[in-house]
């Protein structure tokens, strides 16, 4: 094993879980060459990281953009392929590289089962997501020394989020504690009357500067926290890179949001979390990093994450 690929299509909190896995390989064999895959919009939680020799943030793109795609694969010789994503599209690039040993999951039994030289056969039960991954280091008589994930800022990272800062008007001197009220899937996220009494409380309790986070989708659901709110917030959503989301972060007294990546981002860089868990476990998705409090009230319908759901919160 000299030149590795790992491939991670899937989201922010997903390829974050899966620096462990990259850090056991490359602390055990500094010699390999380490190729990562992952989709783009994600590549920028691993910018930095010292363990990544190169990155690929994949594109959708055309059947012409694939064929060079693949091509490029090819080019580059690797000769293992390490598939942490457990989907169709990665096995088949997998197999498309032509590296000789290609190790993935396939938890489902479907037919991209054939396109590894070998499956990993997960543990029963419940596990961690880290520890899922982990799982791949087997064949190769590899142990991770450390299973927390991690996030590289450099200083013009951090500058910048200090410039963020300046422009939306947070009072330094203030405690900062981020409440980041969006999810991926609507039925993991905490209702906005909920959090705007949450920031009332740490602005009239403990005088904390209070700033609510999210993508640009969640504009509207940060404005409507605002709202209802009666003390003044901040709102950050849709204004920070992911470096600048972490480097914030890692200088907040607190983060409180539901199973996203921005939890996960947080818990990476130490800021203590409190972590909102509805219908996903937090045995499995569960923050790793910083002090975590998870408030998990294992609903009888949490495995269900169906869309049209009306039983309310």
């Amino acid at each position: 094993m000299q030149n590795i690929l790992i491939i991670k299509l899937r989201y922010i909190g997903d390829v974050l879980l899966a620096t462990p896995t990259v850090r056991a390989i490359k602390a055990a064999r500094p010699d390999v060459r380490v190729t990562m895959m992952v989709n783009r919009g994600t590549e920028d939680v691993l910018s930095g990281n010292p363990d990544i020799d190169e990155l690929i943030a994949l594109d959708k793109g055309s059947l012409a953009a694939q064929s060079r795609l693949i091509a490029g694969l090819r080019h580059r010789r690797f000769d293992t392929v390490i598939d942490l994503t457990d989907g169709d599209r990665s096995a088949f690039l997998s197999w498309t590289s032509g590296a000789p040993v290609r190790i993935g999951f396939n938890d489902e039994h479907r037919w991209r089962g054939r396109y590894y030289t070998q499956v990993i056969q997960s543990m029963p039960g419940v596990r961690h997501r880290i520890d899922r991954d982990l799982e791949v280091l087997k064949p190769m008589s590899i142990q991770a020394v450390s299973k927390d994930p991690q996030l590289w800022l450099t200083p013009e990272e951090e500058h910048s989020a200090d410039q963020l800062l300046d422009q939306l008007g947070v009072q330094r001197s203030q405690p900062m504690v981020i409440l980041q009220p969006g999810a991926r899937y609507w039925f993991k996220a905490w209702p906005p009357e909920r959090y705007a009494e949450l920031a009332d409380r740490f602005r009239s309790q403990h005088g904390c500067q209070v700033l609510i986070g999210g993508s640009d989708q969640d504009i509207d659901l940060a404005q409507q926290i605002r709202q209802r709110a009666k003390s003044s917030l901040v709102i950050m959503a849709g204004r920070t890179t992911i470096k600048q989301f972490a480097a914030i972060a890692k200088t907040s007294a607190l983060f409180v949001g539901s199973d996203s990546g921005a939890m996960h981002i947080a818990s990476a860089v130490g800021t203590p979390v409190v972590a909102l868990f509805g219908p996903s476990s937090p045995r499995e998705w569960g923050p790793r990093g910083g002090p975590v409090e998870v408030l998990y009230k294992e609903l009888d319908c949490r495995s269900c994450f169906h869309p049209t759901c009306t039983r309310g919160v």
